[in-house]
């Protein structure tokens, strides 16, 4: 059973690349990008690190419920933080005004600064904005929409950017230098590829997911003005948000009604269909829906819920890892339930686990579907029959659940077995790989992107 399990798996996972890589033609297509579910989205970071990367830098990574503001010191042994800080962001704030968010945003910079010392030093800015933004320029970004909680009017439509030194000239007390805009799985791939310049890919599994890689510049129908002479091999990074995929109905064959479930309560319904079966914002809240869903079937706890169990949000993501440890598994569940309300017996707790793993594994091999679908197309690209890559990773998924890095590994493997892969993790990758993307772009000096002026 299990070996038929594992082929029907392996099958669907075939059907979802196939599926995946027309989305990603469309998505880079000329005529065919504005419909596309999966974005692909131009960078125009068009070179990773070759080490000899050097100089002083600021970055702001902005992704989540928190941001980081850091001091970057680059030169040709090491990429060190120098001093970086951690700055909440309130739920009000983050379904406010566009111009509050970036005032608070623009404060937290401006204490840094001051604190550090940095004050009347006018350094480059590498800005990590992780949501779907189509980038016109290194430093011109237009939101398209936002994901994991935000919606802050305003801001949409609108050069963050923009907005972003629109609120540091509101202040007044300090200035930065240049910015070099980019999404957090193009810092991760910049932040690994200084240590290992094989890596031409980047990928987040965390309170959301989504990839990037290089792509051959010829095959970005969807930029004008970057024409590629025959024989030339230039490249792009692709921000492919394929956390978008299936919003076109796609998916609709594996959905299941937890799944629907957690979409239609979701603030963005219709919206990053992949993501809400892979991230950590909804996998807690999927194996909660199904506990809900046995129990009341009187298949779990005896037939008996309890208020904590039957309120959204209540069942945490972290509680998947928790429950899934080898060596503290059934000590970690029995904690959780009774904090949850419930009372269970060995039964019961078997079978949740079994529901944690089934939905973290799923989220695994999904996820690894996708990255097949990414190394295959480079392999293809160059006309290789072997590739060799690297892949630099982040996210608390992929860092903290116990198996989830090796179910995705082996499966990767399996989906695209011409190819030779391997994974590392960042470190401070979003912060740092801004940082590198603003280096790179300085020592190139890229003046027909945009006129850098590098401290």
């Amino acid at each position: 059973n299990t070996t038929e399990k594992k082929r029907k798996d392996t099958t669907k996972l075939k059907l979802i690349l196939k599926l995946e890589k027309k989305n990603f033609n469309r998505g880079l297509g000329k005529h065919t990008h504005h419909r596309a579910a999966v974005k692909m989205l131009p960078t125009f970071v068009t070179a990773t690190p070759d080490g000899t990367e050097k100089g002083d830098f600021l970055a702001l990574d902005l992704g989540g419920t928190n941001f980081r503001v850091l001091h970057i010191r680059v030169n040709e042994d090491e990429q060190r933080v120098m001093k970086s800080q951690n700055c909440a962001i309130p739920q009000e704030m983050m379904v406010g005004t566009g111009e509050q968010l970036f005032d608070h945003i623009a404060a937290c910079l401006g204490e840094f600064v001051n604190s550090q010392d940095l004050k009347g030093q006018t350094l480059p800015l590498g800005f990590t904005f992780s949501f779907p933004c189509e980038q016109k320029e290194i430093d011109k970004s237009i939101l398209i929409r936002w994901t994991k909680g935000f919606n802050c009017s305003g801001v949409e439509g609108e050069d963050v950017v923009k907005l972003l030194k629109e609120a540091i000239h509101r202040r007044g007390d300090y200035d930065i230098g240049s910015v070099a805009m980019v999404n957090d799985t193009v810092g991760t791939m910049m932040s690994c590829g200084y240590k290992d310049q094989s890596c031409e890919i980047g990928m987040i599994i965390g309170t959301g997911t989504n990839a990037c890689y290089m792509e051959e510049l010829k095959n970005v129908k969807r930029v004008e003005g970057m024409e590629v002479k025959e024989g030339e091999n230039r490249r792009m990074c692709i921000n492919t948000e394929w956390g978008g995929f299936g919003d076109d109905g796609a998916l609709k064959d594996i959905l299941t009604e937890y799944d629907e479930e957690v979409d239609r309560t979701s603030i963005n319904p219709g919206i990053h269909t992949f993501e809400k079966m892979i991230s950590g914002m909804y996998l807690g809240e999927i194996v909660r829906l199904v506990l809900v869903k046995l129990t009341q079937e009187k298949l779990l706890f005896n037939g008996e819920t309890s208020k904590a169990l039957l309120t959204p949000g209540t069942f945490e993501t972290r509680f998947i890892s928790e429950i899934e440890k080898e060596d503290k598994g059934v000590e970690n569940t029995k904690k959780i339930l009774a904090d949850l309300g419930l009372t269970s017996n060995a039964v019961d707790l078997h079978i949740v686990r079994l529901i944690c793993d089934t939905i973290s594994s799923r989220s695994a091999r999904l996820c690894a579907a996708a990255l097949a679908t990414i190394v295959n197309r480079i392999r293809v690209n160059r006309k290789l029959d072997h590739l060799k890559t690297t892949v630099g990773v982040d996210g608390a998924v992929y860092r903290k659940h116990p198996n989830f890095s090796e179910e995705l590994q082996d499966m990767v493997r399996r989906l695209a077995p011409q190819c030779d892969i391997n994974f590392i993790v960042s470190e401070d990758g979003s912060g740092k790989g801004a940082a590198m993307v603003t280096a790179v772009l300085c020592k190139k000096k890229f003046k027909r992107l945009n006129e850098f002026n590098c401290a």
